[in-house]
């Protein structure tokens, strides 16, 4: 059974799940709160782009739950001085001061600016935000971004929205094994398998939006990772064996006749 205090802190905050959701892709947002709701997620990312505090009920913040904390992206930023800008602008409207650094400049593949990104993590951190860089597994990366203040390593498991699972599995490893901070899974999964499997290597957490926005059921959807993630995470608490390379009976095999 998981130990009761089993927690993933960050930024000053606790957080009993270790599933983070996303909210684009969604074909209707009144569909955000019923998943959040399913998902068991107590972190949410929003694009600043998409919160318009002139759409009065109906702007996209409104349909998360003040129990839930927001952590706005700064999607669409193509250099750190956009993401630094997009980051001040969502404080000063009173979005808090979580913030993942989405730079992308690279529109075939979607593939993030490891070093445009260390360069917003570094300035913001300064400024007081809570930084979750999302990167391409890297450990040098990595190590750069605990030094300029990150709070949390986001790698890509694969291209964003391509539902391709764990491809950097081998990169991500080395992360988890030899940095100081969370590393939370995301991009990429696309199957409740995936975040299972991300959780047994060791990842701290997931953060999941096209798999579960994009599915007919959302709701049932998010549900499924919500158990996918809390099981591979007891299996990582469990140490379960390494693969053998021979057959190991799990019961006696000679004997019993004679």
């Amino acid at each position: 059974m998981r130990d009761k205090e089993d927690f993933l802190s960050i930024g000053g905050k606790t957080f009993k799940s270790r599933l983070f959701v996303g909210t684009g892709k969604f074909s209707s947002s009144k569909l955000i709160p019923e998943v959040i709701r399913a998902s068991g997620s107590e972190l949410v990312t929003v694009a600043l782009r998409r919160v318009d505090f002139e759409a009065g009920q109906y702007n996209i913040v409104n349909f998360i739950p003040k129990n839930v904390t927001l952590m706005i992206n700064t999607s669409g930023a193509r250099n750190a001085e956009e993401a630094v800008r997009i980051a001040r602008l969502a404080r000063e409207a009173g979005c808090g001061n979580f913030i993942k650094i989405e730079v992308i400049h690279e529109m075939k593949y979607l593939m993030p600016d490891n070093e445009e990104t260390i360069k917003a993590t570094e300035i913001l951190a300064k400024e007081g935000f809570v930084v979750l860089p999302y990167i391409l597994p890297d450990l040098i990366s990595a190590k750069k971004l605990e030094d300029r203040g990150a709070a949390a390593i986001m790698p890509l498991g694969s291209p964003i929205g391509s539902n391709k699972g764990i491809r950097e599995k081998d990169l991500i490893e080395i992360l988890i094994e030899n940095s100081k901070l969370p590393i939370i899974v995301d991009a990429g999964i696309g199957r409740p398998s995936h975040a299972a499997e991300a959780m047994e290597m060791g990842a701290a957490a997931v953060l999941i939006n096209t798999a579960i926005a994009t599915a007919e059921d959302p709701v049932s959807a998010a549900r499924a990772f919500s158990l996918a993630v809390e099981a591979g995470r007891i299996a990582y608490l469990s140490v379960l064996r390494e693969e053998e390379k021979y057959a190991s009976a799990s019961s006696p095999l000679t004997g019993f006749l004679e």
